[in-house]
């Protein structure tokens, strides 16, 4: 194919033979430039009204819905690569996306394919359509987000887009649900589902089904009142909004208090839903209850938070919900999307679906009816009267994917963590205690396992019809919590509220499982352990492998029957997204975004890989972690003002040293985020970006301080270090 600049100089040359060439020149010009500036592309095929049965069917050629089908199974059918020659695997192409790229940032999406393009978004919200053939990029939206947003609670994310009537839809970290013109990228139409400053944020990707889109906002951390809304795919219209904390006389209104609190009680959806389209209903997993940590001012259930709700799929009608956590008190919010698939459990077949929770159990229940394939009995748990502890909690029978015990290393992280974020100026012994052990609020305060960032997080699992296993991605996180902190004089909207401090492990340092499950069973058939934490999604085929990422950069093929490892390449990023694997002119393919992750603390970039057999491009160098390693080479002093500064997620201090007495810390917040500074016992209040924040810290004798940022998570992506008294 000849390209405009070589048709251009050729036209150019001919200028001077006639004056009326010279106005051909200038007419193929002027369309260039037009063509150019619209980003349109004629090349690209326009997605349909998608059927139910094309939405419904195993991918292929193409790959149009964020699960690649309803189920959200993650399942292609495709063998060509197998077992036997997935080692042989290189890059057919690999480009740079520049967008997304500073630690703020995690890169979480899984691309769609439709008709030789690539459709896939970055942390930054930036959205791009990409030849799938070659690599070249046909239209870029760029989101510009308002560098000020200061709700988002785990990183700037975005996990996809959705296709269907000639259009790409997704939704933005400001609350924004957007609809691009697929040829163009240009804006159709645009709704406000919410605005930021109260919260209300979107990170899932949008699900296209029977001309309708269907999202869920993000925020519990935040105060929302969580919510799922369908909209017209072609004018954005909204036609039915389901609120996940239900009001007075609806469904589970009685599981709050009599009392506005339900207006605030979090909930929020993190995942694209899933569909069964002969039982007309639509599933999606939900959040924590707000505030995480504190249940005092919210007792009872607390419905419809951490649960598995269906829904009808065309009125938004409730159906049936299933609640993993009563009173969630540990953040234990469900945050991965649901699976479904059929089993055969006693004789008997079940349409059923299943949600890896962060408690570290797969919740596997039959669809219809939402009772369990496997007894989930309730069982009594320590409790707490001040807390409004439930009675009981479900406890499947299949067994956890991840350990339920607190390990010594554990106890001890934790316990150097809670030290430095204690009210109380001291350590507080910290004591391994049971799952679902409420928060302490004496010297003495509970570690439990998992903590906050499971289990399984928001990485999504994927099933495999042939073994009949699902495959799920997970770490062995550990956790204490401490009161009096971060808990507001009033609720106020658009203002973080925990409840208490996680003293929490990494969610990049925690050992990793890899785990496959038996669909018939609930049984565990083999199970992959590694030191950092398993943060990617994962991708099944029917030439019987598994693909998943690594927190090092490697994207990585497994044996799915016994989980052999048959291929590693370093992509150099982290590796923390999910591989998408299409058909492209008869090669089976993989497309896979390598981005890094903020919670993780993983190497960040901007890389997009084409994977296949024949392809040419081997492995890059990894990328350079940074995080954790921001204070390196920095001189001691003896300044007894130290200044600060931290953001996403950093520290830098004007000195990491100071003698005997008073020093006075000066926190200026240089994020997007808010962040708070924590050391020898004293914290500042959250911090919102660009305001500053005084803190008077005594120390009454030598040694080494740890100090971090108490917000969950952050300290793991970087926001911490050890400062000297001397």
């Amino acid at each position: 194919m000849t390209s405009p600049s070589s048709i251009t100089a050729h036209l150019t040359r001919r200028v001077t033979i006639a004056g009326i060439t010279a106005l051909v020149v200038v007419a193929v010009i002027a369309t260039l430039a037009v063509q150019r500036a619209s980003g349109g592309d004629s090349s690209i095929a326009a997605a349909p009204a998608f059927s139910t049965a094309q939405l419904a069917a195993r991918p292929g050629a193409n790959w149009i819905t964020n699960g690649g089908s309803l189920a959200n199974d993650r399942y292609s059918p495709l063998a060509q690569v197998n077992t036997t020659n997935v080692g042989r695997l290189k890059g057919l192409w690999h480009i740079h996306l520049k967008s997304g790229i500073a630690k703020q940032y995690s890169a979480e999406a899984q691309p769609l394919v439709y008709q030789g393009v690539i459709y896939t978004t970055t942390g930054a919200d930036d959205v791009f359509a990409i030849d799938a053939h070659t690599g070249k990029i046909k239209w870029t939206y760029k989101a510009h987000l308002n560098p000020k947003i200061s709700t988002i609670c785990c990183g700037w994310d975005n996990r996809g887009v959705a296709l269907g009537d000639g259009r790409v839809y997704f939704g933005r970290l400001d609350g924004k649900l957007v609809a691009l013109d697929q040829k163009t990228g240009k804006v159709d139409w645009s709704k406000q589902l919410g605005r930021w400053q109260d919260g209300d944020t979107i990170t899932n990707a949008p699900l296209y089904y029977n001309g309708r889109i269907y999202t869920g906002l993000s925020g519990g951390e935040y105060l929302i009142r969580g919510r799922v809304t369908a909209f017209s795919a072609k004018t954005g219209k909204e036609l039915w909004r389901f609120y996940t904390v239900p009001g007075p006389g609806q469904t589970g209104h009685d599981t709050w208090p009599a009392t506005n609190s339900y207006l605030q009680g979090g909930g929020p959806v993190w995942q694209t839903p899933a569909v069964d389209p002969s039982l007309g209903l639509i599933y999606f997993a939900t959040g924590n209850a707000a505030p995480d940590i504190d249940g005092r001012g919210r007792a009872g259930d607390n419905l419809f938070t951490s649960s598995i709700v269906a829904l009808n799929a065309a009125t938004g009608a409730y159906r049936w919900h299933f609640q993993e956590v009563h009173h969630d008190l540990w953040d234990y919010d469900a945050t991965s999307p649901v699976v479904l698939f059929d089993a055969t459990v006693g004789g008997t077949l079940h349409h059923a679906l299943a949600e890896p929770g962060k408690t570290g159990w797969l919740y596997m229940l039959d669809r219809a009816t939402g009772k369990p394939l496997f007894d989930i009995p309730e069982k009594a748990v320590p409790q707490s009267a001040l807390e409004h502890t439930a009675a009981t909690q479900p406890f499947p029978s299949n067994p956890p994917f991840i350990s339920h015990t607190v390990s010594k290393a554990e106890l001890a992280a934790i316990t150097s963590a809670a030290a430095a974020t204690s009210p109380a100026g001291e350590a507080p012994k910290v004591v391994a205690s049971p799952i679902f052990t409420p928060p302490g609020t004496g010297s003495s305060i509970p570690a439990v396992a998992p903590g906050p960032q499971g289990g399984t997080n928001w990485p999504t699992t994927s099933y495999n019809p042939q073994t009949k296993m699902l495959y799920v991605c997970a770490q062995n996180g550990a956790s204490a919590y401490l009161y009096g902190t971060h808990e507001p004089k009033t609720l106020k909207s658009g203002e973080a509220d925990f409840g208490s401090i996680p003293a929490a492990t990494g969610f990049g340092k925690n050992v990793g499982t890899l785990t496959a499950i038996e669909a018939n069973s609930g049984k565990i058939a083999w199970q992959k352990h590694w030191s950092t934490s398993c943060y990617s999604g994962s991708t099944t085929t029917g030439g019987n492998l598994v693909f998943s990422g690594r927190n090092g950069g490697q994207l990585q093929a497994f044996n799915a029957t016994t989980g052999k490892q048959l291929w590693s390449f370093q992509t150099g990023a982290g590796a923390n997204s999910t591989p998408t694997v299409f058909n492209m002119d008869g090669q089976e393919v993989a497309v896979f975004y390598a981005g890094g992750n903020s919670l993780a603390g993983t190497a960040h970039g901007d890389n997009l890989w084409l994977f296949g057999l024949n392809g040419k491009l081997g492995p890059v160098a990894p990328g350079a972690v940074e995080g954790a390693t921001a204070h390196a080479g920095e001189a001691a002093g003896t300044s007894r003002t130290i200044q600060v500064q931290g953001g996403e997620f950093f520290f830098k201090l004007s000195s990491q040293s100071a003698p005997k007495g008073k020093v006075t810390f000066v926190f200026k917040n240089v994020g997007h985020v808010q962040h708070d500074f924590a050391i020898d016992g004293k914290i500042t209040k959250l911090i919102s970006p660009g305001q500053k924040a005084t803190l008077a810290v005594d120390f009454a004798k030598a040694g080494k301080f740890p100090y971090l940022c108490t917000v969950p998570g952050h300290a793991a992506a970087g926001m911490k270090g050890t400062f000297t008294v001397h």
